[in-house]
């Protein structure tokens, strides 16, 4: 129960919100945040980007950089092509989240301002021919979003481990109704393998590398596909859908036509 919550006083809860984003959205420190002390009415609260034009900006770069990343595979279009849309959608999340932390991409968030008063007076009745309002992500969402993130910052990948690792993510064999699911996994292994090797002479010491890779790049996948088009994509594509917009980019960068 939030009743009574000191978090509802609008200086105190302002103050609150900032410096726990300049904290940990910002600098990406590690530590446990002091929102998980506190009521949960705080993390439920609604936050969009503090720059949306940079950050949206730079997280277009990273996608446009991702669909190069598959266009440049020969064994991904060796793939059919409702194989191909299958590890689309699947994967291009993941993918995305390992280009943002290999661009060292960062933003801030705030919080969604509340519609004003006249806003509501002026639309109140009107609400049956409105169209449905678009969901914001919250608090907790972009903490755990951005937990993760921290934590492959932390490995600090050379760029052979992320090209290995991002087509170890690409093939993946588990996705539901694929066609080549043999062949798609003969890919993972390879990549998997290449990874291993190139880990050998770059952290000799460190035994354990490999698995920890792979374990922090499973979590991505955890990570909701509407949270990331809400957080990043919205505010520039509308109401379009985001998997649609990455195939069409996909297949117009290789020369072909989507798939119907």
């Amino acid at each position: 129960d939030c009743e009574g919550c000191q978090c509802h006083s609008e200086d105190k809860r302002t103050a609150i919100l900032y410096t726990l984003l300049s904290q940990n959205l910002t600098h990406g420190r590690g530590g446990r945040s002091p929102a998980h002390q506190r009521c949960l009415c705080h993390q439920r609260r609604t936050v969009c980007l503090r720059t949306p034009h940079v950050t949206c900006r730079a997280a277009s770069n990273v996608l446009v950089k991702t669909i190069s990343f598959m266009k440049n595979l020969p064994s991904f279009h060796l793939l059919p092509r409702e194989d191909q849309l299958l590890l689309l959608d699947s994967c291009w999340v993941p993918l995305f989240l390992l280009g943002l932390v290999q661009e060292m991409v960062t933003f801030e968030v705030m919080e969604t301002p509340a519609p004003s008063m006249l806003k509501k007076i002026l639309l109140d009745g009107q609400s049956k021919h409105r169209e449905p309002e678009r969901t914001q992500p919250t608090l907790a969402a972009v903490q755990r979003l951005q937990c993760c993130l921290n934590t492959l910052w932390s490995l600090d990948l050379s760029p052979k481990e992320y090209a290995y690792l991002k087509g170890a993510v690409l093939f993946n064999p588990d996705v539901p109704g694929l066609r080549a699911s043999l062949y798609i996994e003969s890919l993972q292994r390879e990549a998997q393998r290449a990874l291993q090797e190139v880990l050998q002479p770059l952290h000799p010491e460190d035994q354990g590398r490999y698995a920890r890779i792979l374990l922090i790049a499973s979590t991505l996948k955890s990570i909701p596909p509407a949270l990331i088009t809400d957080l990043f994509f919205r505010p520039v594509i509308g109401n379009a859908d985001i998997v649609e917009l990455i195939a069409e980019m996909l297949y117009e960068i290789t020369g072909r036509q989507p798939a119907p």
